[in-house]
């Protein structure tokens, strides 16, 4: 059995074995003690915003993009909103029908009944119905690609307090860098940066999140990034957390369109757009 310590009070045993963090004989072993670990440090980052909203107003929402087996979803659930009396809810959006139906018989039988799965993806959701109109909270962990940016774009529709973001699979930007290598190559000893294949991947990725963090900063959030866990993980562990300030928005927005210039990347510059933002 696992030491009493290592397993949070009140934490759900049978859910821990759902999400094969214990064994089915409720045991740890190597690998499913730092599973464990990476859960409650993301938790340690998520925790704090959810007391804040819960005491503004208690029946908070939260939405999990591309929430997969709904992972984060459920250790949220169990560590804090089946404690609350008010009924605050959280809805994972998965594109795939068994996840979401694996969720849905899973918090059944769990007896989770704040928790809602939709069949949806993260574009779709930004005008879903199913949906309420505003949001406290969006998450949107390993979202590939432009998921990410849509899950952004969805929190700024629903003029979400908080936003945590694990960006991965970025390839858009270093698309249009390659693209345009050539050209770039001939106008500034700084593109050496992309010049080769791997550093054009490598630079494409840091820059996708450079610009998604000057775009929430434009929007008026205030951005802290870190990592999820060590990098001897995996190295797509940056942790990108914004909160609404109503921060100035001038210089943000003209260094995010600066960059966009500088680099060449106009055609895809719409997935940070910032338009009305110039004020303040």
């Amino acid at each position: 059995m696992p030491e009493k310590h290592e397993i949070k009070p009140g934490q759900s045993l049978e859910l821990l074995k759902e999400l094969h963090i214990l064994t089915r004989d409720g045991r740890l072993n190597q690998d499913s003690r730092r599973k464990l670990k990476q859960v409650y440090h993301l938790y340690q980052f998520i925790e704090p915003l959810l007391q804040e909203v819960q005491q503004e107003h208690p029946d908070f929402c939260l939405v999990d993009h591309g929430a997969g087996k709904s992972y984060l979803g459920f250790i949220l659930y169990d560590l804090f909103f089946k404690q609350q009396e008010s009924g605050p809810r959280i809805f994972g959006i998965e594109t795939r029908d068994e996840l979401v139906e694996k969720s849905r018989a899973l918090a059944e039988r769990l007896a989770f009944p704040g928790m809602f799965f939709l069949k949806q993806s993260v574009a779709e959701a930004i005008d879903s119905d199913s949906l309420p109109a505003r949001v406290d909270i969006v998450t949107a962990l390993h979202a590939c690609n432009t998921a990410t940016d849509d899950a952004i774009r969805f929190a700024l529709k629903k003029q979400a307090k908080f936003i945590v973001l694990v960006p991965c699979c970025q390839a858009e930007v270093a698309a249009v860098l390659r693209k345009n290598k050539g050209k770039a190559l001939a106008q500034s000893s700084l593109t050496e940066i992309w010049r080769h294949p791997l550093h054009t991947r490598e630079f494409g990725s840091l820059i996708t999140n450079v610009l998604r963090c000057l775009e929430l900063e434009a929007h008026g959030y205030q951005v802290n990034v870190t990592e999820l866990v060590g990098w001897e993980h995996s190295m797509k562990n940056e942790l990108i957390i914004a909160a609404y300030k109503d921060l100035p928005r001038r210089r943000p927005t003209e260094r995010l369109l600066e960059v966009i210039r500088s680099l060449g990347l106009e055609e895809i510059g719409w997935r940070f757009s910032v338009i009305d933002n110039c004020s303040g």
